[in-house]
């Protein structure tokens, strides 16, 4: 497996690269955010471990970039902040996993295998379907060039429906991933959800594309309705 390594402090980059050859990976390092982009560009990687802080382009700014350039090798980024809005970022610009420095090598070895398996495929940041746009990062919703605006619940329904065009959603499973596990009250509070999204959504464009399947729940048709 082949591992880049972009990281600025040379003492911990060059740990990385003895201890994860140990494990058979091969490894190339590269010391800048601009140096980190050739490598990445240039060769296909199995994984990538970012740091945050670089000289030139920083981590945050590099993983942005590669993923709108349409490199979804898997990344790990490393951050010396220890922070929930830190962590959140390095989500949001398309990493896979962060870590926070110190960190113990057998995690990041762990968390690296854990990556390699999960595989590069198309994550993107942004989702799209027909001609709805939802930018989870910036919260913000699009029918077309229309602006819509949204609810934090109506949101959440919206982009777990949005990432499952076409599939049919029931109202448990609705429930479970946006309200949460321990939610006890009315499950047809799914239903009202579902009737505020349609008047946001579709109504004011004459579209019809959350659609109900009796008996089974919901689902976001492809084709926008």
């Amino acid at each position: 497996m082949r591992v880049l390594v972009v990281d600025d402090d040379a003492r911990l980059a060059g740990a990385l690269r003895r201890g994860l050859e140990t494990e058979a990976f091969a490894v190339d390092v590269a010391a800048d955010g601009d140096e980190g982009a050739w490598y990445a560009q240039e060769f296909p990687y199995d994984v990538i471990v970012l740091d945050v802080m670089l000289p030139g382009t920083d981590g945050y700014t590099l993983c942005a970039r590669l993923r709108e350039a349409g490199n979804w090798t898997p990344i790990l980024m490393l951050t010396a902040k220890d922070g929930d809005s830190d962590e959140a970022h390095a989500l949001d610009t398309g990493a896979d996993d962060y870590l926070a420095k110190p960190f113990s090598y057998v995690v990041l070895l762990a968390r690296l295998r854990a990556l390699l398996r999960r595989g590069g495929g198309e994550r993107p940041t942004v989702v799209t379907v027909g001609d709805l746009t939802l930018d989870p990062a910036a919260h913000q919703v699009r029918r077309g060039d229309e602006p819509l605006e949204l609810t934090p619940r109506q949101f959440a329904l919206l982009e777990l429906l949005m990432r499952h065009p076409g599939e049919v959603l029931a109202k448990q499973e609705i429930l479970d991933r946006v309200w949460d596990f321990a939610f006890d009250g009315d499950p047809n509070i799914v239903e009202v959800y579902v009737r505020q999204l349609r008047t946001r959504i579709d109504l004011p464009f004459g579209r019809a594309s959350i659609q109900t399947v009796r008996g089974a729940g919901y689902r976001l048709d492809p084709g926008g309705g």
